[in-house]
């Protein structure tokens, strides 16, 4: 199912109402850095108002950048279709509550339908690296990013994610940028979404019962 609000009002609205949005599904796990799982019932209990981030520099240009990177994925791999929908929600339809707003939609070769996701962030130290490479340099997906992108699989019930990471970092006093594409088929990730799945399942409950949910610490 497709909800089509015609404007970021009307869209933050039906958000709240919804259930649990992609940037969301990291909370739900306590991989999310900056929201635990919580504070995210407090807010769908409208116990708290959700902090406007919409001003702070690294949203605005994430914001600024996506147009662009949307278009430099077209001309990186033409043979895909994309598409782009700024308000529309993907919703699940045995479980409602999980619903995905996204950066691009995909069409493969074979006429398989995608998602595109597209991130960018500042590394300003070795450890930050971390999230996105192993101890042998081998490329990752950061915790809450890869959350994100099995909660879109489980909401629009699609074959494959593409992750396209802008990564700016300062390398000898000079600001320097990575490109990076993460291709996620779905057959591979199919446990990992049932468990999300399950995990949004519970966290659902806890709202709807208006029950504070056990908090879960962030793995030391």
């Amino acid at each position: 199912m497709i909800l089509k609000p015609q404007s970021r009002e009307e869209w933050l609205g039906m958000r709240q109402k919804q259930g649990i949005g992609g940037s969301e599904a990291g909370c739900v796990l306590g991989v999310n850095k900056y929201k635990s799982n919580v504070q995210l019932w407090e807010e769908k209990t409208g116990r708290t108002i959700p902090e406007d981030i919409s001003d702070k520099p690294a949203v605005k240009f994430g914001k600024f950048t996506e147009a662009p990177i949307r278009e430099l994925f077209k001309q990186d791999y033409p043979d895909y279709k994309v598409e782009y929908h700024e308000f529309w929600m993907y919703v699940n339809d045995k479980y409602p509550f999980i619903f995905a707003t996204l950066d691009g939609e995909l069409t493969d070769p074979n006429g398989r339908r995608g998602i595109l996701e597209i991130k960018t962030t500042t590394v300003q130290n070795p450890n930050q690296w971390n999230e996105w490479e192993t101890s042998e340099h081998e490329p990752k997906i950061p915790e809450s990013y890869y959350a994100q992108i099995l909660h879109q699989l489980a909401a629009t019930g699609w074959d494959f994610a593409v992750l396209k990471a802008y990564i700016r970092y300062y390398r000898d006093g000079v600001l320097r940028a990575a490109i990076r594409h993460y291709f996620i088929e779905r057959e591979d990730v199919g446990d990992d979404i049932d468990y999300l799945i399950q995990q949004e399942i519970k966290f659902m409950r806890y709202v709807r019962q208006d029950k504070r949910p056990p908090q879960i610490l962030p793995g030391i």
